[in-house]
C-alpha cells in the first residue's frame, strides 16, 4: 500500500513513517507539510492511502479529504489526530475518512487501521464509536439538522479565513475573489448558521474542525 502522509510537524512524520516503514506491506511514498502539499501530492503520485493531521494551514485536514474525495473517489484516507473529539470526529467521518486514529496510540492503532483501510474496512477506536452511537440516538431523539452539510466549499474557506482573524480584504486577495463577494458569503454565512457576529463564526469553526481552539 503506497501512503501520503500529511502533518505539519516534520517530527511527527518522521515518527509515524517509521512505524509504517518497517512494515513490508506499507510503504511511504509522499509526505506534506499541509492539506493543499496534501492535494498536490495526490495529483503527482500514485497513492493508496492518504493519512492526514486534522489541524493544518492552509487547508486543513478536514478541507483535504473533502479534495482528495472528489480528486480519487478510490482513495482511502485515514484522519491521525491529537483531537480526542467528537466534533472532529463526525465532521472526518462526512468529509470521507474512512478511519480516524489518535496519536496517542499510534503505535498501536495506525498500523491495524492502514490494513483495515486495505480491506475497505472502517477503523474507529472504542471511544469513537461510542460516541457516534450517542450522537446518532440524540439526533433521532431531538430531529435536528446538521447545518454544515448545506456550507459550499467556498463558504467554508471564507469561514476559516473569518475565524483565522483575516480581514475581508485580506480574504479577497487569498481567495482571488471581489471584497463584496468576501461580504456576501460571509453574510450567507451568519444566516445559514443562524450566528450573529465574527466571535460566534470563530467558535463554531473551531467546533467544525476547521481551526484549532
Amino acid at each position: 500500500m503506497r501512503i501520503l502522509l500529511a502533518d505539519d510537524h516534520a517530527l511527527v512524520r518522521r515518527g509515524v513513517r517509521l512505524i509504517l516503514d518497517r512494515e513490508p506491506d506499507l510503504e511511504v511514498v509522499a509526505e506534506a507539510g499541509d492539506g493543499a502539499e496534501a492535494i498536490e501530492a495526490a495529483r503527482s503520485q500514485e497513492i493508496d492511502l492518504a493519512v492526514l493531521d486534522i489541524a493544518m494551514p492552509r487547508l486543513t485536514g478536514l478541507q483535504a479529504t473533502r479534495e482528495l474525495v472528489a480528486l480519487k473517489p478510490g482513495l482511502r484516507i485515514l484522519m491521525l489526530t491529537m483531537h480526542d473529539n467528537e466534533q472532529y470526529l463526525f465532521q472526518a467521518l462526512k468529509a470521507g475518512a474512512c478511519g480516524y486514529v489518535l496519536k496517542s496510540v499510534a503505535d498501536r492503532d495506525l498500523v491495524a487501521a492502514c490494513r483495515a483501510a486495505m480491506r475497505n474496512e472502517p477503523f474507529l477506536y472504542p471511544g469513537a464509536v461510542t460516541a457516534l452511537i450517542r450522537n446518532y440516538l440524540e439526533r433521532v431523539r431531538h430531529g435536528e439538522e446538521d447545518p454544515d452539510q448545506f456550507l459550499t466549499p467556498r463558504e467554508e474557506e471564507v469561514l476559516k479565513l473569518v475565524a483565522e482573524g483575516h480581514s475581508s480584504k485580506e480574504i479577497a486577495e487569498i481567495l482571488f475573489i471581489s471584497v463584496k463577494t468576501v461580504h456576501r458569503h460571509r453574510a450567507n454565512l451568519l444566516h445559514k448558521l443562524g450566528l450573529h457576529d465574527r466571535l460566534e463564526l470563530t467558535r463554531y469553526a473551531i467546533r467544525a474542525g476547521l481551526i484549532e481552539p
